[in-house]
């Protein structure tokens, strides 16, 4: 039974790795790609960034509920948190497009690696056609 870290990669696995990295999840298709260190480092990033936007946004609302109700709204000080969460998930997005161009690259030199492997076609042998 073939699993889908055991298959070699192709074109159209490296672009499928790509677009779940850069539109998805990044660190997902690096994972998909076999390429474990690095996918694991960009799904911790975009994870921590993604929590911290997640912090900002509910003391962001906290802060609004709080004035439609006519309460005393805290000083705001989670600006903090925005700033890294962008940081950390744009870091985590940056390194996932460098691995994406790794692997496309990779797919390339696998091809014409593959290409100069091929024996050479054998033409005008005789029987090679033969005639019914």
């Amino acid at each position: 039974m073939t699993f889908l870290f055991d298959r070699p990669l192709s074109r159209t696995r490296a672009w499928t790795c790509a677009l779940t990295n850069l539109a998805a999840t990044p660190g997902l298709g690096s994972l998909m790609g076999r390429r474990f260190f690095a996918g694991t480092g960009q799904l911790i990033l975009a994870f921590g960034g993604f929590f911290l936007i997640l912090g900002w946004m509910f003391k962001l609302c906290y802060r609004i509920f709080l004035e439609q109700l006519g309460e005393q709204v805290p000083q705001n000080s989670s600006g903090w948190m925005l700033k890294w969460g962008m940081i950390f998930f744009g870091a985590g997005w940056l390194w996932s497009l460098v691995t994406s161009v790794s692997l496309l690259l990779q797919v390339k030199v696998d091809e014409r690696k593959n290409l100069q492997n091929v024996p050479p076609k054998l033409a005008g042998l005789p029987n090679a056609n033969p005639k019914k």
